[in-house]
């Protein structure tokens, strides 16, 4: 992390002390985080710099949304208000937030009981519908009404492109090495199963309302055997809400070879259906579009060979072959979350 924040600058705006120490915060894709250490106590700096979520108003919104959340005591981290009210702090372009920090670790799938899935899915199920009463529904389509039109499934046609033209780019990587070869073959494999499925693109998606948008064990701190903090809400939006829950359970339950832990997605599914209000059947068709989600995207092979990141690759042995085997398991997948 090659920014270093203006320290001097930001807590002169906070009642918050002088630093002491300053570190990175190393998981995470987008944005950049830092523990920080002051006179006071410790923060959470967020350094807010992706430009699709970092506009003061955005972060304004998400703030007043974790705000209101906590007030309904869900497990969130509202950021701490400066001496003029405000909870974003623009310093040399910058957008920064200072938020309590929070002990806590993150925990898979894996190292979750039966009984502790079943409660991340009833949280899950809270945020939802708690969005649902403290965000404002007057211009953006409210819950339970179906997504627009323009939330349409991946082309296949494009995706088709898109492959040929990774699978150029493998072939051009020199020196060829272990990834290139588990790219070409995973591209190759794909291919082949789209080719099999290209007439199950599904219609647009469900019903809509607001979610956090990333909700996945980065952004879920745990004390002990409890969650402590729903974190890194810059994603927030109005989209179709299961798909959501299918999305996270896809990244907590997915094991090492590329297979869902289905009685542990179970027990995740039912309790979310039950504090969200959501029907079987609306997450049977999340998950056929998730899968087709799944099926068509590339986003990790985009990072490493159009844009030479390499930070998602750890990710890209187990996801590229869940694509496979949910394939392979469709029915199970669905009766797991359906049934």
């Amino acid at each position: 992390m090659s920014h270093a924040p203006p320290l001097g600058a930001l807590l002169r705006r906070y009642s918050a002390g002088s630093a002491l120490t300053c570190d990175p915060v190393d998981q995470g894709l987008l944005n950049r985080g830092y523990r920080l250490c002051t006179t006071r106590g410790r923060y959470f700096l967020k350094h807010h710099f992706d430009p699709e979520t970092a506009a003061p108003e955005a972060i304004a919104r998400q703030h007043r949304a974790t705000q209101r959340l906590a007030d309904l005591g869900v497990p969130v981290a509202p950021p701490l208000p400066a001496h003029d009210g405000r909870t974003v702090a623009v310093v040399g372009g910058h957008a920064y937030a200072l938020h309590p920090w929070i002990d806590g670790r993150h925990r898979h799938g894996a190292q979750l009981s039966t009984a502790q899935c079943g409660r991340l899915g009833a949280l899950l199920g809270v945020v939802h519908a708690s969005l649902e009463r403290v965000m404002p529904t007057g211009r953006v389509a409210p819950a339970h009404r179906a997504a627009p039109a323009s939330s349409l499934a991946a082309d296949p046609e494009v995706t088709f492109t898109v492959i040929d033209d990774l699978l150029a780019r493998v072939r051009r990587h020199r020196p060829a090495d272990s990834f290139d070869e588990l790219a070409r073959h995973r591209l190759l494999e794909r291919r082949t199963l789209l080719e099999q499925h290209v007439a199950r693109r599904p219609p647009h998606g469900g019903p809509v309302g607001w979610v956090h948008g990333d909700f996945h064990p980065f952004n879920l701190l745990y004390r002990g055997d409890a969650p402590a903090a729903i974190v890194d809400w810059d994603r927030l939006g109005v989209k179709p809400r299961a798909e959501e829950a299918v999305r996270a359970a896809a990244i907590f339950f997915v094991r090492p070879a590329g297979a869902l832990d289905l009685p542990k997605v179970r027990a995740y599914a039912r309790a979310y259906r039950r504090t969200a209000g959501a029907t079987p059947s609306e997450l049977a068709a999340a998950v056929h579009r998730v899968w087709w989600e799944r099926l068509n995207d590339f986003w990790m092979l985009r990072w490493h060979y159009e844009r030479g990141d390499t930070r998602a690759d750890p990710q890209f042995p187990a996801a590229s072959a869940l694509v496979v085997w949910w394939t392979r398991e469709y029915d199970a997948v669905c009766d797991a979350f359906a049934g």
